[in-house]
């Protein structure tokens, strides 16, 4: 399995909309075993307000732990208990007898490891009894009943009892906010919630560990409810929960467990290389509100002060909530014309009170930034969050390695699934796998721009060859009397779609306008995709007036050279036909930027191709053709005809495209000419459009929904500083900061620890 991680590059599971992945302008990214490489390692702990680890960062080295383990400290015993039994983990025996663990969950993996290296081993599962080795001596506990974790509850728990003296005991892990508030009354837990501050401060992930001995009488009781909440067959995840929720109280704290999951290789210059295109991020994970925020920095999510800046997102209430979006929100107007970096960041709890009465003035808090931190975030919170920027009409792509991330990445447009350790889920429901982060930046940058611009030429060639054609025809219906008839025949125009345009057009599939080293030194070109530079309305009438200027210039000159003399009706045919195929030829030639042999076969051997195929037709009496190429490659005035046809169809468009080189040529254009003279490549400066804008007359306290987005192409075309990429349509404005209800008492919060 590691193999396989190590060496899947990139497995399109979809191929429809690979040209999507030059347009993003929005990446959703889940943090643990996206960002981070998913392996956890036991860095620190607190144990009943002794902290280990401070002085070298590895509580495992730590001598004072060693020494308190060593004596048989209660508490140190009672913490490692739970970090090894308090699980899923299976352990497996070699025939050596060396013990491995298999783990659903790295956290659970990382503890059972840690507790081994403190002579708390778990040795062997043998169904419900737990073999635990403890300083050479053997203890076995036998588990009654496992309270599984979920992103609502987040926490975990197991009922097991001692084997030893038979008392039962609830062990217990799980977040700080979801254990330190079911602590039993009088136990003090500010010092535990300052140490899960600290350790988060540090970027580490965070576990509290709580204990609590059940009665037997208690424990029965209880047991009946909770297998007739198992056996429920209407809200059974509900039920499980309510009486989960009857025992998980009175807990004792007994510690903190600080856990490190170190960044992914390049992943800070791949967010780095990816905003300069232009790509705004947003980190939607299940950890700590510190946590996240100094893992975004290190990831180059913010950047560091006072060029960076944070805007938190908090409150329990409804009213607090709405006070605190509106300081953002205004902060972010003044800030938002200023080049500062401005984020802001908003928990699972603040999440669902803003989605659910604040969404529109929300809606115009994402607009406005570039970055947002989402923490203690459930998985329908980030479907909803992928949703609300969709619903804004930014082209969204999400990122998850995990089952958590599935709906995200399936609301998303693009979805990419890393190959992790935690499963394939996320990999199988996504369009695109990959092994690592640090892909993510090729993928988009030199795959998603190339199929963008080969998709634009190819459609828009389409749509120009096929009009090309039937302009002829509907001027030839002019001249015959609209009686009908067509100038071509079928098999003449069955084979110019099918064989003499389509061959060439294939191989611009290799076409690349510029280089994979140049596209990934300066990524904000990406921008003209973003803007669809290439593929608009205003490109569609381009080449809808391209086909219409060379329909008229082969109709009239094939007109003039052969309607006057006494020719065939085939022979005037086979010429326009064959003044169509070279102007394509030419066209092809004129808009391929990469040449390659197979371009060349493809152009100029399709070329030859035509009069092989024709010759070879021409030689049968019954193909309507028969003699009509003999004849006219004998005639100078066909290979003059074609000349002038192919000049005067050219000239204009050759003169329009160096004038456009010249004289208004864009970012790309000068990266062409650069490499083809070989020369230095300079700085492009700055070609992103300022942030969004918002209409002047929305006050304070009135925000209105956006409904359209406005072209971007005018930024592009001129690099104006002034222009921008955004802007709000009409819309009806609202008082989003009226007064309203206050949140029912039994307002669930709805977080997961991821």
């Amino acid at each position: 399995m590691r193999w396989l991680i190590q060496k899947l590059v990139l497995h399109p599971m979809r191929q429809t909309i690979s040209e999507d992945l030059g347009q993003v302008e929005y990446i959703l990214t889940d943090k643990t075993g996206t960002l981070t490489e998913n392996k956890m390692i036991f860095k620190r702990c607190c144990i009943s307000g002794t902290f280990y680890g401070n002085e070298n960062g590895d509580c495992l080295k730590d001598p004072e732990l060693l020494q308190a383990v060593a004596s048989g400290s209660p508490d140190a015993i009672r913490f490692l208990i739970v970090m090894a039994i308090c699980n899923t983990v299976v352990p497996v025996q070699s025939k050596a007898g060396a013990v491995s663990y298999k783990a659903q969950s790295q956290d659970e993996e990382a503890l059972v490891r840690a507790a081994a290296r403190l002579n708390m081993v778990f040795l062997e599962k043998k169904g419900n009894i737990l073999d635990i080795n403890f300083n050479a001596s053997l203890v076995q506990y036998e588990v009654l009943d496992t309270l599984e974790f979920t992103s609502e509850r987040k926490r975990m728990s197991v009922v097991v009892r001692d084997c030893q003296n038979g008392n039962i005991i609830l062990l217990s892990k799980g977040a700080d906010e979801a254990i330190l508030p079911h602590a039993h009354a009088g136990q003090q837990t500010r010092i535990f919630a300052e140490a899960a501050e600290q350790y988060a401060q540090l970027g580490l992930r965070t576990l509290c560990l709580a204990w609590r001995d059940l009665e037997e009488e208690e424990y029965h009781e209880w047991s009946l409810l909770f297998k007739e909440a198992n056996s429920s067959l209407v809200d059974r995840e509900w039920r499980v929960a309510e009486v989960c929720q009857r025992i998980e109280h009175g807990l004792e704290i007994i510690g903190v467990a600080a856990i490190e999951d170190r960044l992914q290789d390049a992943v800070p210059e791949t967010i780095e290389t990816l905003r300069k295109a232009g790509i705004n991020f947003w980190m939607l994970t299940g950890d700590k509100q510190n946590t996240a925020i100094q893992i975004a920095r290190s990831c180059n999510f913010v950047s560091p002060e006072p060029k960076g800046q944070l805007l938190l997102i908090n409150g329990r209430t409804e009213d607090e909530v709405g006070q605190s979006l509106e300081r953002v929100l205004l902060t972010m107007r003044i800030t938002n014309a200023e080049p500062k970096d401005v984020a802001f960041v908003v928990d699972g709890w603040a999440l669902e009170i803003v989605l659910k009465h604040y969404r529109k003035a929300f809606t115009e808090l994402a607009i406005l930034s570039r970055t947002a931190i989402c923490c203690r975030v459930t998985p329908s919170q980030k479907a909803q969050l992928v949703e609300l920027l969709k619903s804004c009409e930014y082209r969204t792509l999400a990122i998850g390695d995990g089952g958590n991330d599935v709906r995200m990445i399936q609301q998303a447009d693009i979805g990419v699934g890393i190959s992790g350790r935690e499963g394939l889920q996320a990999a199988r429901a996504a369009d695109y796998s990959i092994g690592k982060f640090r892909f993510l930046k090729r993928l988009i940058l030199v795959h998603g721009r190339y199929s963008y611009n080969r998709t634009a030429f190819l459609s828009q060639y389409s749509f120009y060859k096929s009009l090309l054609i039937c302009f002829i025809q509907i001027f030839f219906s002019f001249i015959s009397g609209v009686s009908g008839t067509s100038l071509f025949n079928s098999v003449s125009l069955m084979a110019y779609n099918v064989f003499y345009t389509s061959v060439p057009v294939l191989v611009s599939v290799l076409d690349k306008d510029l280089s994979e080293r140049t596209v990934m030194q300066h990524p904000q070109i990406l921008f003209y995709c973003q803007a669809g530079r290439l593929l608009n309305p205003s490109t569609f009438a381009g080449w809808f007036g391209r086909s219409l200027f060379h329909a008229i210039v082969v109709f009239v000159i094939t007109i003039h050279a052969y309607a006057f003399e006494k020719s065939e009706m085939e022979e005037a045919s086979m010429v326009a036909l064959s003044g169509c195929i070279w102007l394509q030829a030419f066209v092809v030639a004129l808009e391929t930027n990469s040449f390659t042999i197979l371009q060349h076969i493809a152009i100029w051997g399709n070329l030859v191709a035509f009069y092989v195929i024709n010759w070879i037709v021409s030689a049968f009496p019954s193909s309507g053709l028969y003699t009509i190429m003999f004849r006219l490659c004998r005639q100078p005035s066909y290979w003059i005809t074609m000349f002038i046809i192919v000049a005067a169809g050219m000239g204009p468009v050759l003169a329009l495209k160096y004038f456009r080189y010249t004289y208004r040529s864009s970012k790309i254009n000068i990266l062409q000419q650069a490499e083809r003279m070989g020369g230095p490549i300079l700085s492009l400066g700055n070609i992103e459009p300022q942030p969004r804008s918002l209409d002047k007359d929305v006050s304070p306290l009135s925000i209105s929904q956006p409904k359209n987005r406005t072209s971007v192409y005018e930024p592009l075309l001129s690099d104006s500083p002034s222009a921008t990429r955004r802007s709000f349509g009409p819309g009806a404005p609202f008082d989003f900061f009226q007064s309203q209800a206050r949140l029912s008492s039994n307002y669930t919060r709805n977080c997961k620890d991821n």
